[in-house]
């Protein structure tokens, strides 16, 4: 029995210091937000391939309802166990074979980077999935993604794809501390934004910001920011 009870005290002491921790993580997260001059209507959505069900429920209560995965078997399992209304983001490399078991069940896709995932999308959705266009700025090769100079006949492409909606484009910066290199990389991203939104109004939103750069991000026009470690306190 005491041992019981002690299990029990420790369980309520964890379950509080999670809460206070990760509530204390987005208050400081929305004040720096609040302190970037001109940005636009910030969404963050939370990188929660690390987070358990108890994490994924405080980010819940604290305000974060939008949660991104990037592995297919983790984010239906999590979906299973979190009985809240989460909108779903895919944010990882969705592989064209996997298309079918998790389509239906997000709200955004995060990578849409060649036509044979349009395909299989437009094959297996049931209603127009709201898409990035994943772009590899920086051209690492260890970056997914399409060439700047890609994106345009790419869009051009989609446009006999009913169930894709093209909201706008994503990207990563590369992981340096120089910060000139990465601010360039996201104006870049919000140049080519512009240019194809000319031609597709629906094409305005830029995922891009990660926990180490979400700042620049929003400073050079950033509409979705993806989080992990920073709200964790990883």
């Amino acid at each position: 029995m005491r041992i019981s009870i002690i299990c029990n005290h420790f369980l309520r002491w964890e379950l509080g210091r999670v809460e206070m921790s990760i509530e204390k993580n987005i208050n400081v997260v929305r004040q720096r937000i609040q302190g970037v001059d001109n940005r636009e209507a910030v969404n963050i959505v939370a990188a929660t391939k690390y987070a358990d069900a108890l994490q994924m429920g405080e980010l819940y209560r604290s305000g974060i309802v939008k949660m991104g995965e990037n592995r297919v078997d983790a984010m239906l399992a999590k979906k299973r166990e979190i009985d809240l209304p989460i909108e779903w983001h895919f944010i990882g490399t969705l592989q064209s074979r996997k298309v079918k078991r998790v389509i239906n069940e997000i709200d955004y896709l995060h990578s849409l980077d060649r036509l044979s995932l349009a395909m299989e999308i437009e094959k297996h959705r049931e209603t127009p999935l709201k898409c990035f266009i994943q772009v590899n700025v920086s051209g690492e090769a260890s970056k997914k993604g399409l060439a700047p100079d890609e994106i345009s006949p790419f869009v051009d492409e989609l446009a006999q794809y009913s169930k894709i909606e093209v909201v706008g484009l994503m990207t990563m910066a590369p992981h340096s501390e120089d910060t000139a290199m990465i601010r360039t990389c996201f104006q870049k991203l919000k140049m080519l934004q512009q240019d194809i939104q000319q031609k597709y109004t629906s094409c305005k939103e830029l995922s891009m910001g990660m926990s180490n750069d979400y700042l620049i991000a929003i400073e050079e026009g950033a509409t979705y920011i993806r989080l992990g470690s920073v709200l964790f306190g990883e």
